[in-house]
């Protein structure tokens, strides 16, 4: 069998990394070329790469991050209130796995929703499912799927996402069908999935925000104990671009 049938027989498999990669190999003068052994160890990590990097690929276009942020490029100074070793201990995802959440408060301009993206961002990197949705688009999505009867399968939707992140917690008020559907996804996750939330409010103020004592003691109650939380400080990071 010759290269250029093996090399079709690899991509004839969906193997698309690995028939370039053989291909490259195969023009390379004999005594340069690797041993069988060494030429498989790296035909299969080049096709696990590709694909690694395909799945980040598809789980960022499904997040819909509202930022190409990288935890790297976070500032870290002082006047931020922002530790990098508090940062670097989630870069591992581990807090996902553990189904805990992350709080990050602080003024407008401040980083918040930068900080969520580059959190979501490096879970899906590490192949975790990643939802971003702001205030508004939650409000809409709730109220189109109770119109057109799709609410249950918007709620079993949610409930496998690993990251949900809601971000401009706190910019518009909530209607009752709202609060009652963030208690349902807040109670479907609780111990099973992860969530970010951010909000220009101090969480000390979304009782009051929520502005119904059993609904918002219900929904604080799912999210704050088991929660990672940064209060940002400094001044719009936008002013200073």
């Amino acid at each position: 069998m010759n290269t250029s049938q093996t090399t079709h027989q690899l991509r004839e498999l969906n193997l698309h990394a690995m028939a370039n990669l053989y291909e490259t190999m195969a023009q390379m003068p004999v005594h340069q070329q690797p041993s069988a052994h060494e030429m498989i160890a790296q035909l299969a990590q080049s096709e696990l790469l590709d694909r690694n990097d395909r799945k980040t690929k598809l789980l960022l276009k499904f997040s819909r991050l509202r930022y190409e942020a990288m935890l790297e490029n976070i500032d870290y100074k002082k006047d931020r209130n922002l530790s990098k070793d508090s940062i670097l201990q989630l870069m591992d995802c581990s807090w996902i796995r553990r189904s805990e959440n992350i709080l990050i408060t602080g003024a407008t301009g401040c980083g918040k929703s930068y900080l969520a993206c580059a959190l979501g961002q490096q879970a899906c990197q590490q192949g975790l499912k990643v939802l971003y949705l702001n205030l508004n688009r939650f409000i809409e999505r709730v109220a189109l799927a109770r119109l057109d009867g799709s609410f249950n399968k918007m709620l079993n939707g949610l409930e496998k996402i690993h990251l949900v992140i809601l971000d401009d917690f706190g910019l518009a008020p909530l209607t009752q069908d709202v609060k009652l559907a963030l208690l349902q996804i807040l109670e479907d996750r609780y111990g099973r999935k992860a969530t970010i939330i951010a909000s220009q409010i101090p969480v000390a103020q979304w009782h009051d925000y929520i502005n119904e004592p059993t609904i918002a003691d219900a929904i604080l109650d799912r999210i704050v104990p088991k929660a990672h939380r940064f209060d940002l400080k400094g001044t719009s990071l936008r002013n200073k671009k």
